[in-house]
Order: structure tokens, then sequence, then C-alpha cells
């Protein structure tokens, strides 16, 4: 489903409830809320909302699980870490137990790295791949997402559920979940908005099929449900039909 707002503001409000509702859904259903949380600016104001009232203190953080779809391999304190970011918009706010929290902890090699979180990934889940409540996505003006990019051989991974990733002209490794894990979620939240999106969007949604050019068009869950939530800007170029929410 495609659902557009008026901005950004409004689209993380509306990421805000979905991933409180998702979650009461899961726990009821599961006893459990297990999310992968992305990086990037578009997640950020969700982030701070969710940090806040009402959100803050309901009682769900307690039965939530967290983990990343993608890392960079940077310090914890560099403003690039996604894991950082959430810690110091979300993480440190809420009372989510701190066995919970999985971040992507790069080892001495990229082997290693990969290794390991795929081993906290099947100590937690157990179906294969995992399927995580939910997965929250951003979207480049590349098309790629997570840190799958054109191009890049991630794409074809069927069996890892983890793969390390080199972005061109990038000089660190980053770490992602492959798409057979993505594609398996319960839910899958996509988070667009900014006019320089527009070109994009509408070539991911509207364009030919083109998933070595533009990855985001491979997250097509396989028995979940995915929800594209844009503001006007970004969706400026969409010419198909959409949801256009109060």
């Amino acid at each position: 489903m495609i659902q557009v707002y008026s901005d950004a503001k409004e689209v993380s409000h509306a990421a805000a409830e979905l991933f409180f509702q998702t979650a009461r859904r899961a726990v009821e259903k599961n006893g459990r809320f297990t999310v992968a949380l992305s990086g990037g600016n578009s997640p950020r104001m969700m982030y701070e909302l969710l940090a806040r009232a009402p959100y803050r203190h309901q009682a769900l953080w307690e039965k939530t699980f967290i983990f990343w779809g993608d890392e960079r391999c940077v310090p914890w304190n560099d403003p690039r870490s996604n894991a950082g970011m959430a810690a110091n918009t979300l993480l440190k706010f809420v009372p989510v137990p701190s066995e919970h929290i999985h971040r992507m902890v790069c080892a001495l090699t990229p082997g290693e790295t990969v290794d390991h979180y795929e081993s906290v990934l099947r100590h937690n889940f157990d179906t294969d791949p995992p399927r995580f409540d939910l997965i929250l996505l951003g979207l480049g003006t590349d098309g790629h997402t997570a840190s799958l990019f054109p191009e890049s051989p991630a794409l074809n991974e069927k069996e890892r559920w983890v793969v390390q990733v080199q972005k061109p002209n990038e000089d660190i490794h980053r770490v992602s979940l492959t798409v057979p894990v993505i594609n398996n979620a319960e839910n899958i939240a996509f988070l667009v908005f900014g006019k320089e999106k527009a070109d994009i969007l509408a070539q991911v949604l509207e364009g030919r099929y083109q998933p070595e050019r533009f990855p985001a068009q491979i997250i097509q869950p396989s028995r979940g449900e995915i929800n594209w939530l844009v503001d006007e800007p970004a969706a400026a170029k969409i010419k198909g039909r959409y949801h256009a929410a109060s």
C-alpha cells in the first residue's frame, strides 16, 4: 500500500503509529515483538516520537526485541552509526531490556561480523529465514535500500541471512540483512520523503522491473505486507493510484 502524507512530520507520525500497532498485534499473538531498525535520516523523527508520550511508557517495550537491517562498520559514537543514532534518539529513553538489543557489532574481519550476527539471529528465531514482525527501510536516491546497492553481488544471495557489503567509493565496510530475510517479514515499512526522492520513487514503484539497477524493487514480501509511507514532495511523480492520508 502507498500512503501519501503532507510532509515528513506526518510520515513520521504515521510510522510511529504503525510501529506501535504492529508491536501490539505481535505481542498479543506471539508474546513478543521483533523489529529491524533502519538508519539514515528517514527514521530519525519517528524514533524521537516513539521516545515521547504516549509511546514511551508503554509496557510493550519490555517485550520488544531490537535488531538492525544494516550497519556501517564505524565506531559507536560515529554519526554514521545506525545503532548509535537509534540509541541517541530512541533506545536511551524507552524501557527495552538491554539483553533484547542486538546491534551489528563489527568484528576484526567482515566475515566474522557476518557470522556473528547470523548466529545472533539463529539464537533468536526458529524460522529459516527469520520472520521479523516489522522491518523498517529507507530509499536512497540511487534506488538502494538497507545496504543493498545497485549491481551488488549481495542482491543475489539466497542462502546467507547476513552479508558484508562494500559500497563503491566508500572506505568502510557495511553489513546488511539479505533479500530472503527482508522478504520473509510479516510487515515492511518504507519511509520516504523529500522532493529529491521523487524521481527514484516513481522509478521503483512504476518503472520497468530492474532490481540490479533499483534494488528496492526486489523487496516484495512473500507472505507479508508492505507499506510505503511517503510525503507529497516524494510522491509528486507517481502516476498510479495511491491512498492520500488525511
